[in-house]
């Protein structure tokens, strides 16, 4: 099993920024691929972005539009997503994902942490 546990969301202005953390904890190759979904009032829930081990990563250009970039730190066993000049509809619940199978169209993770709610207020 793996627990993922996210940390830094809150309420920040429309232009400001802010850096989600998830650590994961567990069967160590269960969290190879880690990653972002979120989750807007009313909508469905939408990929954010992903990365492995090897630090390569993809960000949808959808959901960022060229503002968000994903880390993660192997030593650490925790994954960062790094949100810039954030807007009214970037407000949703961020979920942190994770699976040994890797991260590629139509990803369905595992593994969920229990979210985390950013609030953009304009």
């Amino acid at each position: 099993q793996v627990h993922l546990v996210e940390s830094g969301g809150g309420l920040v202005q429309a232009g400001g920024s802010l850096r989600l953390s998830c650590a994961a904890s567990g069967r160590t190759n269960s969290y190879d691929n880690m990653g972002w979904f979120r989750q807007a009032p009313g909508k469905e829930r939408e990929f954010v972005a992903a990365i492995n081990r090897a630090n390569v990563g993809i960000v949808s250009a959808a959901s960022s539009k060229g503002r968000f970039s994903i880390s993660r730190s192997n030593a650490k066993n925790t994954v960062y997503l790094q949100m810039n000049n954030l807007k009214s509809e970037d407000t949703a619940v961020y979920y942190c994902a994770a699976d040994q199978r890797n991260y590629g169209t139509n990803w369905s993770p595992a593994y969920w942490g229990q979210g985390t709610q950013v609030t953009v207020s304009s």
